[in-house]
């Protein structure tokens, strides 16, 4: 049974880790965001406000894309005011990408829209079931495989 149940959840986790699943969702939060905030820039959104300032290089393992992939997002965010670059202390040659206001506005609308898609997801769903799935997902995400 416990190998049933790790079969299931690798499926689970199997879909929602597909780029094409993301992308979707990304998708359908962005719309009518305005300009530079799209399915393409969401994931470098999203990665800078959990993580603070990266640079390109750092970005591009958890955005997906390589460095001159995260460049060409962050540009467009750039150029939408939503972010900007500053000297890296750590290396002059480098450049860290910084949310601006406007993008931690933005990163917060995103944010509440994600939370509305879930919460509407699972309108169906018997009382108290998804507060126990929110649970038990946070335990998976502490001491399961990607602990």
């Amino acid at each position: 049974m416990e190998n049933e149940a790790g079969h299931e959840i690798a499926d689970a986790l199997g879909m929602l880790l597909r780029r094409s699943t993301r992308t979707q969702l990304h998708r359908r939060l962005t719309e009518g965001m305005g300009e530079g905030v799209d399915e393409l820039t969401y994931p470098v959104l999203s990665v800078l406000a959990r993580s603070g300032p990266r640079s390109a290089a750092d970005l591009a393992p958890e955005v997906g894309v390589d460095r001159s992939g995260v460049t060409r997002r962050a540009s467009r965010l750039e150029a939408a005011g939503l972010l900007r670059r500053e000297p890296d202390p750590a290396d002059g040659r480098a450049y860290l990408l910084v949310l601006t206001e406007q993008g931690r506005a933005a990163v917060a609308q995103l944010r509440t829209r994600l939370a509305a898609h879930i919460t509407a997801s699972l309108a169906s769903w018997p009382p108290g079931e998804a507060e126990r799935f929110a649970h038990d997902l946070r335990r998976f995400t502490a001491e399961g495989p990607f602990a």
